[in-house]
């Protein structure tokens, strides 16, 4: 899983600072962990990650963006609780879910919201 800064977000997912409607930019749907170092929850939902990334790679993209470190762009996004998933189909608009998701219900997600079977 790839750890996103502000530049990289802007890069590969969406550039909020020059755009005002929502353009994806990547070229797989992607799912983008919102987490913090100190979070117990997060620490649980990680390894589920870990283990759909490769599940999944080549067909959905795996970010995470570190809240104490992304402040700006947690806010941007109105992150108030981690973690925090983004789902971002690869048309459409991005979906948020909020608090430590089991495996199944990330495949669930991923399903339903990807599109990614």
């Amino acid at each position: 899983m790839e750890e996103l800064s502000k530049k990289t977000f802007s890069e590969k997912i969406f550039d909020y600072e020059k755009k005002k409607e929502w353009e994806f930019q990547g070229n797989l749907p992607a799912i983008i962990d919102f987490y913090a170092d100190w979070c117990g929850p997060c620490k649980m939902v990680s390894p589920i990650l870990e283990i759909l990334a490769l599940e999944y790679k080549g067909k959905v993209d795996m970010y995470k963006v570190n809240t104490d470190k992304e402040q700006e762009l947690s806010t941007a996004f109105g992150i108030m609780t981690i973690p925090s998933l983004m789902f971002i189909p690869k048309t459409g608009q991005p979906q948020m879910a909020h608090g430590a998701l089991d495996r199944q219900g990330f495949v669930k997600m991923i399903q339903e919201i990807l599109g990614v079977k």
